[in-house]
């Protein structure tokens, strides 16, 4: 018997909660006798009825197994990510699921199918599932400006080695190995990054991260490009973020980093002091330029594509859209904009 508690991360969802709640609870993992499943609702910092409203659709399947509603007052992804690992899941939990409350999930197998990956290979540190636009999964009557986001960003990423923030499993033992420094705009990347480098154990090593063909999960893509302007932007100003933190205890002593992040997990101002000693950078400002040029890199180098007229069209394009991102979010930082709350 495995125990596996799903945490479903909820920040004034109640409008998409019950209908959320009601497709999880159709996953067959709670139907197969190898797992003990607990659902945990975290709703924090919510200024709506989603804890009431999660609390309320729940009642409706109490026979699929444990199920709790946490109302918690302060907010943030990352803190909330601690409360949950450190906190409220069981002592002894096996496996914990991270959810996002618009996660949507068509295959009924998808849970589970994650957990497997986990079971059959103890040196697994993490299980995966593909994020996929809801304007590209249904794809019906969409703009011209949709048709273009639908195609775009996700072939950036190989994402049976990455972790997407909405849906994602660790092995207990991995998960408690780590806090999260609170404030952090994305933090699926310094969640992907611990975990492969064993809190910066094994910097070279490989990431025992992976994902099954078929699994997947869709989630709410932006429509517009003034809202994926600034969606990107905040992915761009998070990243930059991780990779000051990165720094930053890439030159503490090994045994010191796991102390270091508790301590980032209950110091409101840890982020900031951070932020404050390694950025500006004297080459770069506040963002690297690797964010610049990584979709000419990913297109030409890794995947070795010779360059045709189409390509060379997108490649522009996407050039084109990256600087803008880019610069909006050298701005945004530059006047303070970074580390705040989810």
């Amino acid at each position: 018997m495995y125990k596996v508690d799903i945490g479903v991360f909820a920040h004034n969802e109640a409008h998409q909660i019950a209908e959320m709640i009601a497709g999880l609870v159709s996953q067959d993992v709670f139907e197969i006798d190898t797992y003990s499943v607990r659902v945990l609702v975290l709703a924090n910092g919510c200024t709506d009825h989603t804890a009431k409203t999660a609390h309320d659709c729940l009642q409706l399947f109490s026979d699929t197994g444990l199920h709790e509603v946490f109302d918690l007052a302060k907010g943030g992804k990352s803190r909330t990510w601690n409360t949950f690992v450190h906190e409220l899941s069981r002592p002894d939990a096996d496996i914990l699921v991270f959810c996002d409350a618009d996660a949507e999930m068509p295959n009924p197998q998808n849970i589970s199918s994650m957990l497997s990956l986990l079971v059959k290979d103890p040196e697994l540190r993490a299980s995966t599932s593909r994020p996929t636009k809801d304007i590209a999964y249904y794809a019906k009557d969409l703009s011209f400006m949709e048709k273009i986001i639908s195609k775009s960003g996700g072939n950036l990423y190989n994402w049976r080695n990455s972790i997407a923030g909405s849906l994602y499993a660790l092995p207990i033992s991995v998960a408690r190995s780590f806090h999260l420094p609170i404030g952090l705009p994305v933090e699926d990347g310094f969640v992907r990054a611990m975990v492969a480098t064993q809190c910066f154990a094994d910097i070279g090593g490989e990431a025992k991260i992976d994902g099954k063909e078929g699994v997947f999960h869709i989630y709410e893509s932006e429509r517009n490009i003034s809202t994926l302007i600034r969606h990107q932007t905040r992915l761009v100003i998070g990243s930059a973020i991780n990779s000051a933190v990165f720094g930053y205890l890439n030159d503490l002593k090994d045994n010191s980093i796991s102390e270091e992040l508790r301590n980032a997990a209950d110091d409101e101002d840890w982020l900031r002091r951070v932020l404050a000693e390694r950025l500006p950078n004297r080459s770069f400002g506040w963002v690297p330029w690797s964010f610049l040029y990584k979709r000419l890199k990913f297109n030409i180098i890794k995947q070795k594509k010779s360059i045709s007229i189409k390509l060379l069209g997108t490649l522009i394009l996407g050039l084109a859209f990256d600087a803008i991102v880019f610069v909006n979010a050298q701005i945004k930082m530059a006047r303070g904009t970074g580390v705040g709350y989810w």
